[in-house]
């Protein structure tokens, strides 16, 4: 048959109307009478016995001709029948999607710093007064942009005057798509704009109510866009996740946390299991020492005395964290005494950016239901950590 489709037209004309008119006949079951369907049908068949034997174009023509002119007889016509065949192709499209999405692979954002240096959340770089650095621009701005994930913004005041006026991000579907902004009576267009540009950690340095003289720097700004992944929702639903998984649950149920989120970190600890975190920056399971000889924390436990910006630091309790500046990051481990016992059938969860995550040292553990699946493939930005790689 493959053969025969490839070398006659004839044969694949065929094959297409036939297939289309048996779509419509059962798209039309329900009001056509039955003896026109057995019409149809006989005449389907008998072109289908045609096709299934040597090929004869006078032949197939004839019993095509046959099967269009019954089928034109009872068929009732279709207003607009090309838009109605492109929306229905494009519902099937988005159909299958869905189930992807749902079923086998979701993608998902990295949200923010918690599991650098494995994964990275959106960062930036602010150059304002910086006049020795240039900013890409161009083709060379669009590569960076558009498969690096590093974004350039650069905006100089047209005129003097105060700013005010940011808007809301408008935002279609996945995407951040404008913002603006004025200073005086001039308008400012950001377009794709990061996350927080404005407000909460403020990227841009800027505030309303800040005055600008022309020619000054407003925002001068590199963004590196986080890791985008596809998380592998089969998996789990024929195994349980093990120690050292990188997964992704829901917030829903979680003290202290929006209910309304996803979180991604490094699965610590199992239903019934005793930790602790010691002062030497190590998790004990149950009196057992985790260090980079345990599967999945090869990278984790590779970390000197201090800490290091971008690097990995072990984990740490709240007495460490303290010399850091950063108590209160974890109050269920005061110290290297501290125990906790996680629930039957809940898990304890830790970012690998252990002095920048929120986490189960301060939250405790959640419900197992919550997993929706595990961290599968690095789409983009393409970066060193594109791929499976990421442990």
């Amino acid at each position: 048959m493959i053969f025969k489709w490839l070398i006659s037209k004839t044969y694949r004309e065929a094959v297409e109307l036939r297939r289309h008119i048996l779509h419509l006949v059962d798209a039309q079951r329900d009001i056509l009478p039955p003896e026109p369907i057995q019409q149809i049908n006989v005449a389907a068949d008998e072109l289908k016995q045609i096709l299934n034997g040597p090929i004869d174009k006078k032949l197939i023509l004839e019993k095509t001709e046959k099967l269009e002119t019954v089928a034109n007889k009872f068929i009732k016509p279709y207003p607009h029948a090309g838009w109605r065949e492109n929306v229905e192709v494009f519902l099937v499209a988005i159909a299958v999607a869905m189930g992807i999405r749902t079923f086998f692979l979701q993608p998902f954002k990295i949200p923010t710093g918690s599991m650098q240096p494995t994964l990275y959340g959106i960062t930036h770089i602010n150059l304002k007064n910086r006049p020795d650095i240039v900013l890409s621009t161009g083709f060379k701005a669009f590569l960076n942009s558009w498969v690096y994930g590093i974004s350039a913004y650069h905006i100089i005041a047209k005129n003097d005057g105060e700013l005010n006026g940011v808007s809301q991000i408008r935002r279609f579907l996945f995407f951040n798509i404008l913002q603006t902004f004025k200073i005086g009576a001039e308008t400012y267009y950001v377009w794709f704009p990061p996350d927080q540009l404005f407000d909460g950690i403020n990227r841009s340095g800027v505030f309303e109510g800040q005055q600008f003289k022309k020619g000054e720097d407003v925002i001068k700004l590199l963004v590196k866009s986080g890791d985008h992944l596809f998380v592998d929702r089969m998996t789990f639903n024929f195994r349980r996740p093990t120690r050292g998984e990188i997964i992704v649950f829901e917030t829903r149920g979680i003290q202290g946390l929006p209910q309304d989120q996803f979180y991604i970190k490094r699965l610590i600890a199992l239903g019934g299991e005793r930790l602790k975190i010691g002062n030497d920056q190590h998790v004990y399971i149950n009196g057992k020492r985790l260090d980079a000889s345990t599967p999945r924390f090869e990278n984790v436990y590779t970390f000197g005395p201090e800490p290091v910006e971008g690097g990995y630091f072990g984990h740490i309790n709240n007495y460490i964290a303290a010399k850091y500046r950063k108590a209160g990051l974890a109050p269920l481990f005061l110290d290297d005494t501290s125990e906790f016992t996680v629930a039957p059938k809940r898990y304890f969860v830790l970012g690998d950016n252990t002095l920048n995550s929120l986490d189960s040292r301060y939250w405790g553990d959640f419900p197992q239901e919550n997993v929706i699946g595990k961290a599968f493939f690095v789409y983009w930005p393409v970066s060193p950590r594109f791929g499976w790689e990421h442990r």
